[in-house]
């Protein structure tokens, strides 16, 4: 039944249409931007963490 085959890949909707793969893509990106954000902040939150706990040791050392 070659006239019956499904022309779903053809449709916007198909899970593997280029418009949905871009969506995808964008989607995945943005979350990957947002997680790097959050890595930055952690960093830079114990860098100065860090930086405190030094400054206290030395203005305490005898």
């Amino acid at each position: 039944m070659p006239d019956t085959q499904n022309t779903a890949a053809d449709s916007p909707e198909s899970p593997d249409s280029p418009e949905s793969r871009e969506q995808r893509h964008l989607a995945q990106e943005k979350k990957n931007e947002r997680y790097a954000w959050w890595y930055l902040a952690y960093f830079l939150f114990g860098i100065h963490i860090v930086a405190f706990v030094m400054i206290y040791a030395v203005t305490h050392a005898k």
